[in-house]
């Protein structure tokens, strides 16, 4: 499959393998269920970074996203098209806000903020955060004051699983790379 058709798509699962401790590994497929991305993330290290590759077989690196800093809650994550080495945008958590509800900042390669990324309400993520967290998270994704992207997690168990939804964006207001980097720090960073 071809760079500029991987992220073409409206609709996007995430899949994170359930027994890995040392490593987090993603698979991320396109409606039909194929594999069109592959990611890992390398557990306990002090400053965060996650590269995703065309796939597992025969890795190409195509985006980054790298913390800024060393264990700071507020610190952005730079995206990177690896492959032209532009830098997309950042993600930046909304600081202890988003220990209440998870919140965060979608800047532009300028590091202006365009967007943000709400989870669903606050009752729900209070209830997840100090209860129970077998209850899905949801996120709405918001560019310019609309929302046009929606994060569903799959209820399950044993495996984690993200629905992403781009349909309210067919002119791609948001670039797909940075929707998937979004995603992939909501499954990875815990609240």
């Amino acid at each position: 499959m071809m760079q500029a058709d991987v992220y073409g798509f409206h609709h996007y699962l995430v899949q994170r393998d359930f027994l890995h401790f040392w490593n987090h590994k993603f698979r991320i497929y396109e409606p039909s269920g194929a594999l069109v991305l592959y990611s890992e993330m390398k557990a306990l290290k002090l400053k965060e970074s996650i590269k995703i590759y065309s796939d597992e077989q025969n890795p190409r690196e195509l985006l980054s996203i790298q913390a800024r800093q060393i264990i700071d809650f507020r610190a952005p994550y730079d995206v990177t098209d690896s492959v032209t080495g532009q830098k997309l945008g950042a993600l930046r958590r909304k600081g202890l806000k988003s220990v209440f509800r998870d919140e965060w900042l979608i800047l532009d390669a300028a590091d202006q903020e365009f967007g943000k990324i709400e989870e669903d309400s606050m009752g729900l993520a209070l209830v997840r955060r100090f209860l129970t967290n077998l209850l899905p998270q949801s996120y709405t994704v918001t560019v310019n004051g609309q929302a046009i992207i929606e994060f569903k997690q799959n209820f399950n168990p044993f495996m984690f699983k993200l629905s992403l939804d781009f349909s309210r964006d067919p002119g791609f207001m948001l670039d797909r790379r940075l929707g998937i980097a979004a995603a992939l720090l909501l499954c990875s960073i815990p609240p």
